[in-house]
């Protein structure tokens, strides 16, 4: 039986700190400052000094995958400049440290933290010269690494860049931010994505696969505008990625949409032809919750990657958490089926978790049962789409099962099994603490999963 990966996975720039050090360059992380819900991104967990200890609970977990993430700005003068050797040796140690411990790295090389000089000089990866400084990035640390991590990713959650989101994450800074900006973002992140999965393919043995964030979304009601709005969504999010990925284009809809609406890509000659001589070895997705969407306050001129920005509705038949991420396991499911059953590459969820404000009172253990629920909920899905529908599963990831600042740099919001002793703005002693939740996905793990499998429909 091919082994089954359990792990976690992490950012940069959550876990990090060292901020200024041995020569990293800034990114635009480093420059937001923090408010009354956020900490600044200055000291994170501190794992640029002190991430022995962490690893060491991972290992402790039996976790058999690590996946974290290169700071550009770390490795990279200004994202375009000279090698910094410094932040070379640091992940060095890092994946050494992870080997030691029998733990398989994976790689994801862009998570939002674009260099800043990057973002101030050319508004990030709108630019062409942007995308080809990330190339250049990505093949330097394929060559440095991929001797020994054998699965990496290029960018986390890749479909965020066609969509609104897209704006926050690619650098750009100032501007009208256009659909055709949109799709000059979306489609130099594809290209970039291919040309390093060429290059990786071209040298070396290691394999890598292509991300979305996959939140299901369904119709509102049963109208049929609203179906064609949730399937439209999923076209032109989704499935075109998914296309890119498997088949070498983007989806025919969406480009047909492109010609006859007149949005300008910005081309180049030979970059389709980049996209269509890439492979993928699988599927990675994050999921974390589902939503609905209603066709009755779109714009008819609207754009797909646009609509839920005008028709997101919460669904009233699930819970949901205080952050109002809707809980749907069936929808981890059903997203496992759709990846899989259409493309028929293995399929890996490397980010699933719920997060929750918990305080500890310095004694006691958290009483974490909501975390177990929702993991395990999470995991018989998964286990549902195996060996109910026939998915070929590669593992299953959680996200930042150590504490870690939140994707807005809220500490707060907790997903962890293990308590850091810090808020946003008093760092405290840094305490490790195991949760109820690690006892329990530590002998989930030992007994690979087979303690919670129930074959059932």
């Amino acid at each position: 039986m091919t082994k089954f990966f359990w792990g976690n996975s992490v950012s940069s720039m959550q876990t990090e700190g060292g901020w200024n050090e041995d020569g990293k360059s800034p990114s635009v992380y480093d420059i937001r400052e923090a408010s009354e819900f956020a900490s600044d991104w200055r000291f994170a967990n501190d794992n640029y000094h002190q991430f022995e200890e962490d690893l060491d609970y991972i290992q402790d977990l039996g976790m058999n995958m690590y996946r974290f993430q290169i700071s550009w700005s770390r490795v990279i003068k200004d994202g375009d400049g000279e090698i910094n050797e410094a932040g070379i040796a640091y992940y060095q140690r890092f994946i050494d440290a992870l080997l030691e411990r029998g733990i398989e790295p994976m790689i994801c090389l862009y998570h939002f933290d674009m260099p800043l000089h990057l973002a101030e000089r050319y508004n990030g990866l709108v630019h062409k010269k942007v995308k080809d400084a990330f190339i250049r990035y990505g093949k330097e640390m394929i060559d440095r690494f991929a001797d020994r991590v054998k699965y990496w990713i290029v960018f986390n959650e890749q479909n965020l860049y066609h969509v609104p989101e897209a704006f926050k994450i690619s650098g750009y800074l100032k501007g009208e931010r256009t659909t055709n900006e949109l799709y000059q973002i979306l489609h130099n992140v594809m290209v970039a994505h291919a040309a390093l999965a060429n290059y990786l393919h071209e040298t070396t043995d290691a394999k890598i696969g292509g991300m979305l964030a996959y939140s299901e979304v369904y119709p509102a009601t049963c109208k049929p505008a609203d179906i064609l709005a949730a399937r439209k969504w999923d076209e032109f999010v989704n499935y075109t990625l998914l296309d890119a990925y498997t088949k070498g284009e983007y989806s025919c809809e969406m480009m047909h949409c492109v010609e006859t609406t007149g949005i300008d890509m910005k081309i180049l000659p030979g970059e389709l032809e980049t996209i269509k001589a890439q492979k993928n070895d699988f599927l990675s997705f994050s999921y974390y919750a589902s939503s609905t969407i209603s066709a009755d306050t779109i714009p008819a001129d609207a754009v797909p990657n646009n609509y839920m920005n005008y028709g997101k509705r919460d669904n009233p038949h699930i819970s949901t958490t205080e952050w109002n991420w809707q809980i749907d396991p069936l929808g981890f499911r059903d997203v496992l089926n759709k990846m899989y059953q259409r493309y028929r590459l293995p399929v890996f969820p490397i980010e699933n978790g719920i997060g929750v404000q918990e305080e500890w009172d310095g004694v006691h253990m958290i009483e974490d049962d909501y975390r177990i629920e929702y993991h395990k909920q999470h995991l018989q899905a998964m286990f549902d789409a195996m060996y109910v529908d026939g998915v070929e599963v590669m593992g299953y990831l959680g996200w930042g099962l150590i504490d870690i600042l939140s994707s807005q740099g809220d500490m707060r919001k907790r997903y962890g099994l293990v308590y850091v002793n810090r808020t946003n703005h008093d760092l405290r002693d840094m305490k490790r603490v195991p949760k109820k939740s690690y006892q329990w996905f530590k002998e989930v793990i030992a007994a690979n999963g087979n303690n919670i499998l129930e074959r059932g429909v």
